[in-house]
């Protein structure tokens, strides 16, 4: 499937656009970090884009959530490390991601969100003005984008062996790229 073929799949499930912003944001990071470890980019970047499919249909049942997504990517007939990767990203489960794409979108999902709200406080929140120390800064800030949970963000230094500066690094070069897509 292609990204395009994805981003319609993700456009008949999800109505809510900064969900869809959110999943247009994850797929660019897996992108980026697909290229940096040289890796199937558009198997990442699909995976990073369906990650949410169900969000909508489980959002007030988070013990569903991805368990849903995976089951409805294997009814498509998705790579069963795509469907994986859906599976293991939402940490209710304590199913541990197994390859590199499945931890790269453990790692990535919360991060995006904290490149948005870093965003969102700046003066002219444009994602063009943000930069990595910023992120860094606000990372370090527990009352900060709470929902952004660190502790998962770091293990991409387990996970992945990239450093935390590298790996937001990448992230964000990623989501500058598609500024006009994410409305930043």
């Amino acid at each position: 499937m292609t990204k395009q073929e994805a981003l319609s799949l993700i456009q008949q499930n999800l109505k809510n656009q900064n969900l869809i912003k959110h999943s247009l944001a994850v797929s660019a990071c897996m992108e980026g970090l697909a290229k940096y470890f040289k890796e199937d980019e558009e198997k990442w970047t699909v995976a990073g884009l369906l990650h949410d499919i169900d969000y909508e249909k489980t959002k007030d049942d988070m013990k569903n959530h991805s368990k849903l997504g995976y089951e409805m990517l294997k009814n498509i007939g998705f790579d069963e490390d795509i469907c994986k990767a859906v599976l293991t990203h939402n940490d209710i489960h304590k199913i541990p991601p197994q390859n590199l794409m499945a931890k790269a979108l453990y790692c990535v999902d919360p991060l995006t969100g904290l490149i948005v709200a870093s965003t969102l406080v700046l003066p002219d929140k444009k994602i063009g003005s943000l930069n990595t120390q910023n992120i860094l800064n606000r990372f370090k800030e527990k009352s900060f984008a709470k929902g952004a949970n660190r502790e998962t963000i770091l293990k991409c230094e387990e996970f992945l062996n990239i450093s935390l500066e590298d790996f937001i690094s990448i992230c964000l070069n990623s989501m500058q790229n598609i500024s006009s897509d994410l409305g930043l």
